[in-house]
């Protein structure tokens, strides 16, 4: 770009450089990289720091977040994630839904994740709607277990575990 010998010259290209070190101080900054036009939302959202519920916590009501959360202490009600974890001393009462699902402690409701997995000291009393499940040796569980291809959706589904059939319009007469 520029070297020290042609700045250093009387009547050289210094003129130059200072009228070009000028123009480009007054050019706007470039964009950083993944923030250009058509980059997508992903590259404009930094990923959330997941959230951890201690283990002193009771909390009455539902959960929602895009993230990942850890339960260590108490929730009654229903808890919708992308990565769920419930601690080995914590008590989940409600349906939980999420992603992935790893159950240490103790969850009194229906589970419905991708994958799902019961490590040794897990606790369920609920139905398991899954794509995918794993149930270490140890784990404590009762209710039944239903793959799904999309066990995420919430639309309402027969003894088959297919969506019901929609009813003929009756007619008035």
């Amino acid at each position: 770009m520029f070297s020290k010998s042609k700045l250093n010259q009387p009547g050289g290209d210094a003129d130059k450089s200072a009228t070009h070190s000028q123009t480009s101080a007054s050019a706007p900054p470039s964009k950083p990289a993944g923030l250009e036009l058509g980059a997508g939302q992903a590259a404009m959202k930094p990923k959330v720091a997941p959230s951890t519920l201690s283990s002193d916590l009771i909390i009455k009501g539902d959960i929602k977040t895009s993230g990942d959360i850890t339960i260590e202490g108490e929730v009654e009600g229903n808890i919708h994630a992308h990565l769920l974890t419930v601690g080995e001393g914590s008590t989940v009462r409600g349906e939980v839904i999420a992603d992935d699902i790893v159950v240490n402690g103790r969850v009194i409701g229906r589970v419905r994740g991708l994958k799902v997995r019961l490590t040794s000291t897990a606790r369920v009393e609920g139905d398991i709607i899954h794509k995918t499940i794993a149930i270490e040796s140890g784990a404590h569980f009762e209710g039944a277990v239903q793959r799904q291809d999309d066990p995420l959706s919430t639309g309402p589904r027969n003894h088959t575990g297919q969506p019901p059939k929609p009813e003929a319009p009756k007619h008035q007469g």
